[in-house]
């Protein structure tokens, strides 16, 4: 059935005139009802079957710009009464949009936070009478997850999931649309889709690549356009008609709710109505269900048709002194450093264990994704067998991760698989019982159908399951090995889902142990091994693999492995080089670019001790490593995680030199005056930018949001400022940067402005007569080094 959306309320309500500054939106809901079911109206009239509550901003954080947190309820309430007086035969989606805050360690908003705060919010839309939860323009896959967990916590009703994506097809945190799919999908997310930020033309692939990636309906409500100056006034340049063509594309490519965002009226809404008039809704083939695990900006799919992925084992302190005093004394160093290490030798997934005997291995393990889930994109495997701790890392991952591991065991069984559902992980199923470690391939199987039955019983599907074999020692078991390989072959006849294992145990006990791995790695490859869990350093076991993808088909023609082994003297120089220590700036700067501040005292203090100077400091490491990294940024290599925390890296070494030299003061490089411009409630972006600049000797000013042009121009002549930065999310409130940019210059003010927000761009900023016009926060940053070069 195809089902349409409302369009934009903000623009609807500016136009009648019933916004004045400083009010809140949500609060017409109590004030003026009447004016709210009459634009609700205007677009049932249109041909709107489902309309939207005037709750965008009606969570409690938001509220509290207002000082209305305490009215949350109430004002949640009279919206979904409001929208259900528009008509009879019309559906409700209660709104909820974003805080305006990103998640730790990206932001500053816990998430256990936010999760209260929305469940606040959905629990009053649902008592209200809503008949969906819309979770909608959302920009940071974790506060999705966190409003998604809360909305399934405290209603029953059906939740619609809408990210928002930046022109490069991804959100600003980096996740892209078929990451976005499978994360909230295997979450219980009943509707995906996109919303805002991008017209028509721009949101069709993305709303293809989620349709490809999820069987559950799929929305979407772009914006008319990208919103333009003319005339001192904001317009956006799609008309209804032009919106309206869009509709059957946007229908073909798999959206069955169809809708509008910024820009639209009832109008654009009545377009697509006549757009659609006698299409069917399309008809799609089911989706092969494969397991698919995700980080918060990739997903790894793990298969028999595709290349052999590797699951490090190295992030476990079973066996390993060193590793388990340091997560004992609370430095997650070395648990850092294994995660780049690995992934860069090739591990696509890493398995992170917590297991030390007298610390909170809960907390510990919250960390340990934490820390890990910034700095690469490689997916994580929980590996523990305490379900709180279990619970801990689920709740703290940005992503889809699989759990290692859920056996037959009772409690197993009982406590893991429900938290597999509840946080839309996959399983390691693992045969074991209560009654200890069957030794044959047949009576595995039947442990794995006891496992399998009881974890669909519970909802989880084809897609969720990884299949362990079970490796046993030969040197004690004379059948091990064989039964290994049948077990594997079982799997793939029975089942066809992928099966991993550790390796290594097989040759305990025996001399040459890293032949008897590598070889039986090479037969359990043959056998149907899909997802080995080893150490990724090891040698014999990568060539191993590159060896057995060629003869199986997985190397075409073996030229993977040709390439390998046509570089192997760059491959060997490369491994030489490092063994070779970096110079003490080689290694300040490549703690910044890994987001390393916790080693920078000690690296800032061995770089002064050979004779480096500050300036050197500054200019060779800080500065080089932000360059590269604005270099990455641009490139989709990296993304903003992992760029606040390279700033944060650069903040600890502006620190210890300020503290040993006071007169090199970091924050002496230039002065920031930043602001959202009045009647914007919005900072998001704003506050990225600060820590940016903040955290690369900057000195900042940071007003906030909401600001009147009179004080930023106040507080630039005061402070002497080099750049006054402005930003602006809403279309209403853009023409306020005109005003500040004016009043700035009859003032005699020669700060240079840079402009940005997510409605901005080019041509509006050099019609209002911006010095620059900053697309994101890192081509921020390097504008305001060159301003002060």
């Amino acid at each position: 059935m195809i089902h349409i959306f409302d369009g934009a309320m903000g623009t609807m309500f500016q136009q009648l005139g019933l916004l004045p500054t400083g009010y809140c939106p949500e609060m017409l809901n109590i004030d003026n009802p009447d004016a709210v079911t009459s634009v609700h109206k205007q677009y049932v009239d249109a041909g709107s079957t489902v309309i939207e509550t005037n709750t965008f901003g009606a969570s409690p954080l938001k509220l509290a710009h207002y000082g209305l947190t305490h009215r949350a309820r109430e004002i949640n309430i009279a919206a979904v009464k409001a929208a259900k007086a528009a008509g009879k035969n019309i559906k409700v989606a209660g709104s909820m949009g974003p805080t305006g805050r990103f998640i730790k360690p990206v932001g500053d908003l816990d998430f256990e936070d936010a999760y209260e705060n929305y469940k606040v919010q959905a629990a009053a839309l649902a008592d209200g009478g809503a008949d969906y939860i819309l979770i909608e323009t959302s920009i940071d896959l974790q506060e999705m997850r966190a409003a998604l967990l809360a909305a399934k916590e405290v209603t029953n009703l059906p939740v619609i999931c809408q990210q928002s994506f930046s022109e490069d097809g991804r959100t600003v945190t980096g996740t892209d649309p078929q990451t976005f799919a499978i994360t909230v999908d295997a979450m219980g997310a009943d509707i995906i889709g996109v919303n805002c930020s991008l017209g028509p033309e721009q949101l069709l692939p993305i709303v293809k690549a989620i349709s490809e990636n999820t069987e559950k309906p799929v929305s979407v409500q772009p914006n008319a356009g990208m919103p333009q100056l003319v005339n001192g006034k904001t317009t956006f340049p799609m008309g209804p008609e032009d919106f309206g063509e869009w509709a059957p594309k946007l229908l073909q490519a798999g959206a069955t709710y169809l809708g509008g965002c910024c820009g639209t009226t009832p109008a654009h809404i009545a377009a697509i109505k006549k757009a659609i008039a006698g299409l069917e809704e399309p008809s799609f083939k089911p989706l092969r269900r494969r397991l698919m695990i995700s980080s918060r900006s990739k997903t790894v799919t793990i298969d028999k048709d595709l290349p052999t992925r590797l699951i490090g084992e190295r992030i476990n302190p079973t066996g390993r002194k060193k590793l388990a005093a340091e997560i004992k004394n609370g430095s997650f160093l070395s648990v850092k450093k294994e995660a780049i290490d690995q992934v860069k030798a090739g591990a696509s997934l890493l398995d992170v264990n917590m297991g030390v005997g007298g610390i909170d291995q809960a907390q510990a393990m919250k960390k340990a994704v934490t820390e890990i889930s910034q700095l690469t994109d490689a997916p994580l495997v929980i590996d523990t067998s305490d379900a709180t701790v279990l619970e801990a890392g689920l709740r703290a991952y940005p992503g889809r991760a699989l759990i290692n591991s859920v056996s037959a065991e009772k409690e197993r069984l009982e406590k893991f698989i429900p938290l597999a559902k509840k946080y839309g992980a996959a399983i390691l199923c693992l045969p074991l019982t209560d009654e200890g470690i069957p030794k044959t391939a047949e009576e595995r199987i039947q442990v794995m159908d006891t496992i399998i039955s009881a974890a669909k019983k519970a909802g989880l599907k084809d897609g969720d399951f990884l299949l362990d074999g079970l490796v046993m020692t030969v040197a004690t078991d004379v059948n091990a090995c064989n039964q290994t390989l049948k077990t594997l072959q079982l799997y793939r006849e029975k089942y066809g889902y992928p099966s991993t294992m550790g390796l290594s145990n097989i040759s305990f006990g025996l001399p040459n142990r890293p032949l008897i791995n590598s070889t039986f790695f090479a037969m359990c490859l043959s056998a149907g091994l899909d997802a080995p869990i080893m150490n990724p350093y090891d040698d014999a076991m990568q060539n191993a693999l590159m060896a057995s993808m060629a003869l199986l088909g997985k190397d075409p023609n073996g030229r993977d492995f040709s390439k390998k082994e046509s570089n192997l003297a760059v491959a060997k120089t490369a491994a030489v080089a490092k063994h070779i220590e970096l110079t003490p700036l080689e290694a300040v700067k490549q703690a910044v670019i890994d987001g390393d501040a916790d080693s920078m005292t000690q690296l800032i203090e061995n770089a002064l001790a050979t004779g480096v100077e500050p300036n050197e400091l500054t200019e060779k490491c800080l500065t080089a490593a932000m360059n590269d990294i604005g270099v990455d940024f641009g490139a989709g290599r990296i993304f903003l995680p992992q760029v606040l925390l390279s700033a944060e890296a650069m903040r600890a070494a502006f620190n210890v030199l300020k503290e040993k030299f006071p007169a090199q003061d970091g924050e002496g490089k230039g002065t920031v005056v930043l602001a959202t411009v009045k009647g914007d409630v919005h900072d998001l972006g704003k506050n990225i930018v600060g820590a940016l600049l903040e955290n690369s000797g900057f000195k900042l000013i940071d007003l906030g949001k909401d600001v009147p042009a009179e004080e930023i121009v106040a507080t630039a002549i005061k402070n002497d400022a080099d750049i006054v930065g402005l930003c602006a999310l809403m279309t209403t409130t853009m023409t306020e940067i005109d005003e500040v940019i004016k009043q700035l210059k009859e003032s005699g003010n020669t700060s240079k402005v840079i402009v940005g927000g997510a409605a901005l761009t080019q041509d509006y900023a050099d019609e209002a007569g911006a010095d620059y016009y900053a697309q994101d926060a890192v081509i921020a940053l390097n504008i305001a080094n060159e301003i002060v070069k």
